[in-house]
């Protein structure tokens, strides 16, 4: 049993592994790519930030994933079955993700995970098990995702350009508008970060003072202060004559100071996406692992209410860190470098339209891909500066990954789950 954990776990970091190296790889892509932050500089803030996300607020994600991945009460009779289908789901993952980030190409775990599964449950179970309509949202979210976040991205940078970059006056523009700039970008990512990072403190004003509030005061008023303190210190950097200049990846300075502030603000916007990333996506590294360490322990399938171990949490974080730094420059360079050229006013609006994109999907109830989101944006700013500057050779490729991505996990898992059935089973 200890030797059955133990490969499982090893299985979980190889997938969180390679879940670095390319879904936090192509969140970090545009950052890099804009001379934002150096190469160095970005693998430590997602390094650091991915792992604090996923150690605190993964187990919320990881829970669901464990516990509805697949349709629970039809392995209560077999739950050994269930264990073969998570090893599978995690090898497909893995060997799959590994095959896209070595050739740079940034694709959909969780739409990894999701072939896997149909896989797996195809061979178990029959066409029946798997849950089509599933299937059918997430080729929805294949088209809806991309178009959506270049529209968005499109809207924001054709503004930014109209009313600053394309002024005489840009710092002067750039004053008037700075309030309104943070409060996009603490709002949007306000949204998705600030209710997990201030849901102790708003407990225990509920719990422990006795003072009832509504849930999204404290993160409210937390992203108001924020905003305020981001405006006025903007205009303080903004108003500095010094000498102090930021240099991107090899030294270059960054242009002016415009494009120096907006790299302060993409910055941000990337520290965000780190933290939201890890917090989320890591389950679709552990939640395999969870659910056979309970089935191993208990003997019965996970339904709800399931704990997820603080070791497996640490041990999906430490897996992403380590496959961001060692393998994941080749995602990188595809988002930052190889659709368009970047500069940190554009790569800010990809970055936004983003996160905004995933805030509407989410509302919608759309499954969507960070990776298809982002490329979505940095292609709706590549029409708007000009349609010759985007590599379509390079788009290419990612669309043909993206479309293969279920359907090749769904083989690898359905096979191996074949022989693994045979031999073990």
């Amino acid at each position: 049993m200890l030797i059955t954990l133990l490969f499982v776990a090893l299985l979980a970091f190889y997938v969180a592994w390679n879940l670095g190296a390319n879904d936090v790889a192509n969140a970090m892509g545009t950052s890099v790519g804009s001379k934002a932050v150096t190469l160095k500089q970005a693998l430590i803030i997602a390094g650091v930030l991915e792992f604090t996300g996923a150690v605190l607020f993964g187990h919320e994600v990881t829970e669901t994933l464990a516990t509805k991945i697949a349709n629970p009460a039809l392995f209560a009779a077999t739950p050994q079955i269930l264990v073969t289908g998570m090893v599978t789901v995690l090898i497909s993952c893995g060997v799959w993700l590994q095959i896209a980030t070595s050739r740079g190409l940034p694709v959909s775990s969780s739409h990894a995970v999701v072939g896997a599964i149909a896989g797996f449950s195809w061979v178990a179970l029959g066409v029946g098990a798997i849950d089509w309509a599933s299937i059918g949202l997430i080729s929805i979210g294949w088209v809806l995702t991309p178009l959506i976040s270049g529209a968005i991205a499109a809207l924001f940078y054709s503004q930014i350009k109209h009313w600053i970059l394309d002024q005489p006056n840009q710092v002067a523009q750039l004053q008037e508008w700075i309030p309104w700039l943070s409060t996009a970008l603490l709002g949007v990512f306000g949204v998705i970060v600030l209710p997990s990072l201030t849901e102790p403190l708003t407990n225990f004003v509920i719990e422990q003072v006795g003072f009832t509030i509504p849930a999204y005061d404290i993160p409210l008023l937390t992203g108001a202060i924020a905003a305020i303190g981001l405006t006025i210190f903007s205009w303080r950097q903004l108003g500095d004559k010094g000498d102090k200049r930021d240099k991107g990846d090899k030294g270059e300075i960054l242009p002016n100071p415009v494009e120096r502030l907006f790299g302060r603000f993409q910055l941000l916007s990337a520290c965000f996406v780190a933290f939201a990333h890890g917090s989320n996506d890591v389950g679709n590294a552990i939640a395999p692992l969870a659910a056979i360490v309970y089935i191993n322990r208990t003997g019965s399938v996970p339904t709800d209410g399931l704990t997820i171990p603080l070791w497996i949490l640490i041990l999906g974080g430490a897996g992403i860190v380590g496959g961001l730094a060692v393998w994941g420059k080749k995602v990188i360079a595809t988002i930052g470098e190889n659709i368009i050229a970047l500069q940190p006013s554009s790569g800010f609006c990809a970055e936004l339209a983003t996160a905004t994109t995933i805030l509407i999907a989410s509302r919608l109830g759309l499954p969507v891909s960070t990776s298809h989101a982002l490329v979505g944006g940095v292609v709706g700013i590549g029409l708007v500066q000009n349609i010759k500057s985007i590599k379509f050779q390079t788009l290419k490729g990612i669309a043909a990954a993206w479309l293969i991505t279920i359907p090749v996990s769904a083989l690898l898992s359905a096979a191996i789950f074949s022989i693994a059935r045979i031999l073990f089973v």
